[in-house]
C-alpha cells in the first residue's frame, strides 16, 4: 500500500515516543527518517525501526542523551553521540561543520559513540541547502563486505555522500554504498520477495546468490559470504571498491576513534553501544569564488550533462540526485510504498510498545 508521508511521519513519531526518546532528538530523527523514505531509500527509513527496537531492548541504544562537543578548533570538532541514534548527532554535526565553514572556509566534524544514522545523503543535503558543499562518510555496525579475493566479510557497506549547491537546478547529490549495493537493499528485496540482481550477494565460495531469502540470510546471519565490493569484478575494479570502503572507514571510524566492527564484535559485552563513527565536511564556495559564481558554473555543468545525447531517447541522461528528487516528488503526491511484510512488522512493534498503529 502507498501511505501518505504525513501518516508515515506520525507512525514513526508515536513509536519513538513510546520508547521514551527526548522530544527534540525525536523531531530530528523523524524528519531524517521520513525524508529518507521520500527520497526512495527504502532500506534506511521506516524499515529500520525493527533494528532500532532490538538495540533499544538490548540497552545499547540511549534515547535521552544529547550530542556533546568534546574538542573544537576554528574549523574542526569532535562530537560524542552519547550512544544515541545517529540522526540527531549527524544533523548537529553537519550543521556545526557548515557554521565553521561559513566562518573559516571549511569545517570538519567527527562523531564517535553513535549508532545507525540512516541515509548519508540526507546530511549532505543539509550543507547544500545552506549554500555549502558537503561530504559525509560513516563506519557501520554490520560486517557484510567480502574483500577482493576473500570468502568472508570484513567491512560494512560504509557509505559516502557528497552534495553541492546549484542555483537553477536542485543540488548535485551523490549518495552511495561502497559495496555493490547497500545491505538494507537486500532487506528490501526480501521484504518484497524480489529476486536479487546477480553479483550483489556472494556465497562462501564467491558465487552470486539471487534468491532474496538466501541473500538476506548470508548478509545478516552467516559468517561467510556477503556483499561484493563496489565494482564487483573484474578483480581490479573490485579492489578499488574495497579500497574506497577502507578510505571511508578511516575517515568515519579510525580518525574519530570509533570501533572497527570485526574487532568490536570480538570484544563487545552485553549492553555496550555500537560506537559507530561519522565524518562531516563542509566547504564554503565563497572561500574560493565570488558569491554565486560556483552555483552558476555548476548549473552550466549540469545543463551540459542533461544535454548529452541519450543512448535511449526514452531515458534521458541524469546526474546524481535526479532520480531521488523525482522519486521525492512522486511520493509527496502518491505516498510512500509500504510492503505488506513491512506493515506486519510495524504492527508488531506497535503491539509490543503500546504505540498506536497509524499506517492504515
Amino acid at each position: 500500500m502507498n501511505v501518505p508521508h504525513e501518516r508515515v511521519r506520525a507512525q514513526i513519531e508515536v513509536i519513538l515516543q513510546s520508547w521514551g526518546m527526548a522530544p527534540d532528538l525525536l523531531a530530528t530523527t523523524v524528519e531524517a527518517m521520513v525524508e529518507t523514505d521520500l527520497l526512495g531509500v527504502d532500506s534506511h527509513g521506516i524499515s529500520m525501526l525493527m533494528t532500532y527496537e532490538k538495540r533499544w531492548h538490548e540497552g545499547t541504544l540511549k534515547l535521552q542523551v544529547h550530542p556533546r562537543i568534546e574538542k573544537q578548533t576554528a574549523c574542526t570538532a569532535l562530537v560524542d553521540g552519547g550512544a544515541g541514534l545517529g540522526h540527531p548527532v549527524s544533523a548537529f554535526g553537519m550543521n556545526l561543520a557548515v557554521d565553521m565553514a561559513k566562518a573559516a572556509g571549511v569545517g570538519i566534524v567527527g562523531v564517535r559513540n553513535s549508532h545507525h544514522f540512516g541515509a548519508a545523503g540526507v546530511y549532505a543535503r543539509i550543507a547544500a541547502r545552506r549554500g555549502a558543499i558537503g561530504m559525509v562518510t560513516s563506519a557501520t555496525r554490520g560486517v557484510t563486505m567480502v574483500p577482493t579475493r576473500g570468502a568472508a566479510p570484513v567491512l560494512g557497506t560504509n557509505p559516502l555522500a557528497f552534495a553541492a549547491p546549484a542555483k537553477r537546478h536542485p543540488p548535485f547529490v551523490l549518495d552511495m554504498a561502497t559495496t555493490t549495493t547497500a545491505a538494507g537493499k537486500v532487506k528490501v528485496y526480501d521484504l518484497n520477495n524480489r529476486q536479487l540482481p546477480s553479483g550483489w550477494v556472494l556465497d562462501a565460495k564467491g558465487q552470486p546468490v539471487t534468491d532474496p531469502k538466501q541473500g538476506f540470510d548470508i548478509v545478516f546471519n552467516q559468517p561467510e559470504g556477503g556483499l561484493s565490493p563496489l565494482g564487483g569484478s573484474p578483480e581490479m575494479a573490485s579492489a578499488k571498491g574495497y579500497g574506497l570502503a577502507m578510505m571511508v572507514h578511516i575517515l568515519g571510524g579510525t580518525l574519530v576513534g570509533s570501533s572497527f566492527s570485526p574487532i568490536r564484535n570480538r570484544t563487545q559485552k552485553p549492553g555496550d553501544p555500537d560506537d559507530i563513527g561519522h565524518f562531516f565536511m563542509a566547504i564554503d564556495p565563497a572561500a574560493f569564488r565570488a558569491p554565486g559564481e560556483f552555483e552558476n558554473d555548476l548549473d552550466d555543468v549540469i545543463d551540459v550533462m542533461h544535454a548529452t545525447p541519450a543512448a535511449d531517447p526514452s531515458k534521458p541522461v541524469l546526474v546524481a540526485g535526479d532520480p531521488e528528487e523525482a522519486e521525492r516528488q512522486r511520493r509527496l503526491r502518491d505516498g510512500i510504498p509500504i510492503p505488506a511484510s513491512l506493515d506486519t512488522l510495524i504492527r508488531g512493534i506497535c503491539e509490543r510498545s503500546g504505540a498506536a498503529y497509524l499506517l492504515s
